[in-house]
């Protein structure tokens, strides 16, 4: 009779009958119950991510040969100027012809100062220099082309500052194309790699942007020359004594980028 008092609840079954009879020492035996915790069943890991899917990376997707050449370029871009850094004050003494081919706006004034002593090569200058200007332009309006606006993602990171910033510079550049090239010549603190990531993300032509680039760096850099050549001479001569400090000059720029990135990789 008490057995079955406790079978009753489990509606008649005998076999839950006898297992729970069992389970509560009602068969005639002393049993004791052990309940070991059971293991659940293990979270499967995450899969590891690939080296091209890591948040510092522009593209969304595996990247082509495309992806690695262009960031490649941008990679070249950043080591030539590290290594022009602490040369520009010395070339711009030894060589200013050079310097302004290369499309340095110090490099063309001195040229044009130059060109008021009686120097003939200006026009040479002011050609190259006016190319040297907007050398790397098209690997950025490239970026853009390619990955969107990942590149401008990456270049603001975290900062709130930066972000508000670079979406200027793209809102600029969506509504004034042309304009927007020519503004990025100009002496102004201007984000010009956003812009030309920008407008080669909206779809502008390569031809376009490379046209109105090279005709917004030739009207800048005759204005660079000539300002040199109404400066003339004493322009020339504090060159000439600027040339006396130029090499402590580049050794201080020099350790100011080592320590700079020193400090950088620390707080990192």
């Amino acid at each position: 009779m008490f057995a079955s008092s406790h079978a009753q609840p489990l509606g008649g079954n005998p076999v839950s009958a006898t297992w729970h009879a069992c389970a509560s020492g009602t068969d005639g035996y002393s049993r004791r119950v052990t309940t070991e915790p059971v293991a659940e069943d293990a979270q499967p890991s995450e899969p590891e991510r690939e080296w091209w899917e890591e948040p510092g990376m522009p593209w969304r997707h595996k990247p082509t040969r495309s992806d690695i050449a262009c960031l490649s370029w941008i990679g070249a871009i950043s080591v030539y100027s590290l290594v022009m850094l602490p040369l520009r004050p010395v070339m711009l003494t030894l060589s200013p012809f050079v310097l302004g081919s290369l499309g340095y706006r110090t490099g063309l004034v001195m040229s044009g100062a130059l060109a008021a002593t009686g120097d003939q090569w200006w026009p040479l200058v002011l050609f190259l220099g006016s190319l040297g200007a907007i050398k790397f332009d098209w690997i950025y309006w490239w970026a853009g082309k390619l990955w969107g606006h990942g590149l401008i993602d990456v270049w603001s990171g975290k900062s709130e500052r930066a972000r508000r910033r670079n979406e200027r510079a793209i809102n600029f550049a969506h509504r004034y194309e042309s304009l927007a090239i020519f503004v990025t010549f100009l002496p102004i603190p201007l984000p010009a790699g956003v812009i030309y990531a920008a407008l080669g993300a909206a779809g502008t032509t390569l031809r376009k942007f490379l046209t109105v680039g090279f005709l917004s760096s030739l009207v800048t850099t005759s204005a660079y020359v000539y300002l040199g050549y109404r400066i003339g001479e004493p322009a020339v001569r504090l060159i000439e004594q600027y040339g006396q400090w130029l090499w402590y000059l580049s050794i201080a720029i020099l350790v100011g980028v080592i320590a700079g990135a020193w400090w950088k990789q620390r707080r990192g």
